[in-house]
């Protein structure tokens, strides 16, 4: 493990494995190198490359600095690719996905951006939900009710109440709640002014390589977005990896990665 200082200050936590060319790892939600897809699929690409899992501030063993700004997770993300010789492949999974798509529209040493499964919104009533979801996050946060807000934003993504209730009692929802506060980071990458709408404007401002991957077995609510993020970004190729959902699997999605990191 190693820290790298981004640009305001923050210490950004960060694992190297493997060896080759650098590629850096994105997590989504609640999402940090000791929870989450991150350590499975670098292990899966070490045998080729460089692999850089790290944690977003505020999650892990990463420090924060007020006042959050997107800008300041695109600056996090520019630290660990200039740590790993200033240019990199970059993964990202979920709203880790539509971080690495924001940065990839500016000049950070991206040699090439896979996105799989931004949850972007593209009908008007997933817009209004988001809107409404990211208001309640706010509320719950701004009163210090982390259990509610990790609670708001699992039912928000479909897990069904009970399943939550008992979540609550385990003994793994005191870590949820320890990042509970960077669902605000993840909304406002989203764009939560905006309903989480896929920014096309911003997209096609994008000139590097881009792979954008969405599982065969999940709802088409999940699908559209990623196909309306390869329309919009002109150096975009899409594809669906069969019987995957959100929760892909590593050995699945890594063959993917890899061949689009060798283009």
């Amino acid at each position: 493990m190693t820290s790298i200082v981004s640009a305001d200050g923050t210490t950004i936590a960060c694992t190297v494995t493997g060896s080759g060319p650098a590629v850096v790892f994105v997590d989504g939600a609640l999402c940090h190198r000791a929870f989450g897809p991150s350590q499975a699929v670098a292990e899966q690409l070490a045998a080729h490359h460089t692999v850089y899992t790290y944690d977003r501030r505020g999650r892990g063993g990463s420090s924060d600095t007020a006042p959050y700004a997107v800008e300041r997770e695109v600056e996090d993300l520019a630290a660990v690719i200039a740590a790993a010789g200033g240019r990199a492949a970059v993964v990202g999974i979920s709203s880790g996905a539509a971080l690495v798509l924001r940065a990839a529209a500016g000049d950070i040493g991206i040699s090439h951006a896979a996105a799989y499964e931004p949850p972007f919104s593209t009908e008007d009533g997933q817009r209004a939900r988001f809107t409404a979801y990211a208001a309640g996050l706010a509320a719950d946060l701004a009163e210090g009710r982390c259990g509610d807000a990790v609670g708001r934003f699992m039912t928000f993504v479909g897990a069904p109440e009970p399943m939550v209730e008992q979540l609550r009692s385990s003994p793994a929802w005191p870590a949820f709640e320890a990042v509970a506060p960077t669902l605000a980071y993840d909304a406002a990458v989203l764009g939560a002014r905006a309903g989480a709408s896929v920014p096309v404007d911003a997209l096609a401002g994008i000139t590097v390589p881009v792979l954008v991957l969405d599982g065969g077995a999940s709802p088409e609510l999940v699908r559209a977005p990623a196909r309306a993020v390869a329309a919009a970004v002109r150096s975009a190729e899409y594809r669906s990896l069969p019987d995957q959902t959100h929760e892909v699997a590593a050995d699945v999605l890594a063959p993917a990665l890899l061949k689009f990191f060798a283009s």
